[in-house]
Order: C-alpha cells, then sequence, then structure tokens
C-alpha cells in the first residue's frame, strides 16, 4: 500500500493520466513531495469510482466547475456531496474513503491535496490562524470532515488555470506550480472563519448578530450607531467585540463582504466591471478596482 505523496522520485513535477478516452480525461499532477493534484473532465453520463486507500494526514481542497461527486468513507454510512459551483475544504487523517464522480451530462472537477508535512512549513503557533487550525484537525485520528464550504469565485478560477496551465510551459515547472498553489492556499484558507474559544457568550451574541446584519446588508450598510442600537449595544462596545471575534473592524468586514460578493459576479462574465461595483455598492469602478486589488492582487479587469 502505496502513500498518495512521494510519488516523484528525482523528477520535481510530474504527469500522469489516470483515464483517456476521446476528451474526456482524469489527470494526477504531482508538483512536489507534498503537494498533487487531480485535473478531471468527463462527458459521459456514467458516475467514476476510486478506492481511496489514505496513509496520509491531508486537507483536500475541491473545486466543482460542472457536475459533482460524493465522498462515502469506510465503516461509516455518512456522505459528503460536493456541487456546481462550490469549494469545499476537507480534512482526513489516514481514513479510505470512496469518491465517486457524478457525470450526468459534463464534469470539471479540480481536486488540490495538500500533506500535513508541506503545513507545517508555514504554521505561526497561533491556533486562530486557518493553516495551524487545519494542520491541528489532522493530527488527530478522523475520517473525512468538511470544515470549510463556499461558492466557487472568479479569483479561484483564474488560480485553478493558472495550476494547470504551468505543465504547458517550458521551464521551472515545479517552483511555479508551487507558488501558484500557495496563492490558491492563501485565498481559500482566509475565506475560513474561526472564532476564538475564549470569548464569552455574551460578546459572541453581539458580534454574531452585527454579523448576520451585515451579511444581508453590506452593500447599503447601517452606521455604526445604527448597527449598535440593532445589536442592543453601545457603539464603543460593538466595535472592540466585533474586532475581538472577527479579528476585523466592522468597515473592513464590509469591504470583505463587498469583494467577496463581486468575486462572485466576475465569475459569471455577464455584468461590466462598473455594473459589479454598483451591485455591491461601490459608485466609482476605479475606487472599485483599487480596493479589489489591494485585496486579491488582481484587478477586476484581468479576470474578466
Amino acid at each position: 500500500m502505496e502513500s498518495l505523496f512521494f510519488n516523484i522520485g528525482d523528477k520535481r513535477y510530474k504527469t500522469t493520466p489516470l483515464y483517456e478516452r476521446g476528451e474526456e480525461r482524469i489527470t494526477r499532477v504531482d508538483i512536489s513531495n507534498g503537494i498533487v493534484f487531480f485535473d478531471i473532465h468527463l462527458k459521459k453520463q456514467e458516475n467514476h469510482s476510486f478506492d481511496i486507500k489514505n496513509l496520509d494526514r491531508m486537507v483536500v481542497i475541491t473545486v466543482v466547475k460542472e457536475g459533482g461527486f460524493t465522498i462515502s468513507q469506510k465503516g461509516s454510512e455518512e456522505t459528503l456531496s460536493s456541487r456546481r459551483d462550490e469549494v469545499n475544504i476537507y480534512c482526513s487523517s489516514r481514513q479510505d474513503f470512496t469518491l465517486t464522480i457524478e457525470a450526468p451530462e459534463r464534469c470539471d472537477i479540480f481536486v488540490l491535496c495538500i500533506a500535513d508535512f508541506f503545513l507545517k512549513r508555514y504554521l505561526s503557533l497561533n491556533r486562530n490562524e486557518p493553516i495551524d487550525f487545519l494542520y491541528g484537525k489532522i493530527q488527530g485520528e478522523i475520517g473525512v470532515e468538511r470544515v470549510d464550504s463556499k461558492p466557487l469565485d472568479a479569483l479561484s478560477l483564474h488560480l485553478i488555470e493558472k495550476i494547470i496551465d504551468t505543465k504547458d510551459q517550458q521551464r521551472l515547472h515545479s517552483i511555479k506550480c508551487e507558488h501558484s498553489v500557495i496563492e490558491f492556499m492563501i485565498h481559500r484558507f482566509s475565506l475560513i472563519c474561526l472564532v476564538d474559544e475564549s470569548i464569552d457568550s455574551e460578546e459572541l451574541e453581539i458580534a454574531q448578530r452585527a454579523q448576520r446584519y451585515l451579511l444581508n446588508n453590506f452593500v447599503s450598510p447601517p452606521t455604526i450607531p445604527e448597527l449598535a442600537h440593532i445589536c442592543a449595544t453601545n457603539e464603543t462596545k460593538l466595535k472592540r467585540t466585533f474586532k475581538k471575534v472577527y479579528k476585523t473592524t466592522i468597515g473592513s468586514y464590509i469591504r470583505k463582504l463587498r469583494l467577496e460578493r463581486a468575486n462572485l459576479l466576475l465569475k459569471d462574465r455577464v455584468l461590466s466591471i462598473g455594473e459589479v461595483a454598483r451591485e455591491v455598492g461601490y459608485n466609482h469602478q476605479g475606487h472599485f478596482g483599487r480596493l479589489f486589488f489591494e485585496t486579491y492582487g488582481i484587478y477586476p479587469k484581468d479576470l474578466k
């Protein structure tokens, strides 16, 4: 029985076709001894199942552009599913499971597997950091556990294309691909919301009440005094508590919600950049573009 990782020997970038029939394919790419991704494109109306003998502790990020898949764990009746336009993050600790790819018409899936020893390079010794949280999760004896699920966005698609397109470049495959993978990890891990266990119930209730309201009203958000009134507290306590729970200011959180929504709208490529900006609450396209670049390191026009 072999490990999923340590499969490339002296070659630092290895592509292995697992299934090919016409335009359909399932390709495995080993970037280094800690990162493996699968590029899956299927068109026929049939399912494909793979038994995975997992000897490793790893984090798995799955991106479903079309189709879907399910994960069934050995010895468990629980089934985890991933559907179109979803990005899911799973943790697994040496648990055998079956991956069933569903291809009703067309299936386009990207699966990134990251070994615990790769994550270990970037630990901060702060358990409230996403990488530390994920690393700690897979050090326990767990099966396959979903820890985050969010919609697919334009930046994720852009970064996945960079990862996959590395194979067509002539030089420095491994280091270029690993750099793109780290960009992708930073983006997806930063979207995981972790709450410090030391926060008391009153503080958590105030912060969550504010968050719930902002989630529904970030395009035209209330003022701080208005939000404090909604949350039945004063301005000072609201600002202090919100920052303690979510590690950001209310203003920065509103900007985060707006840009995440813009990121989703850009994926569909229906609205112009100006229309996307106005849709999320920005009247000036230039200002919106600068904020987007400051957050994601790329301008909206480059994603379009």
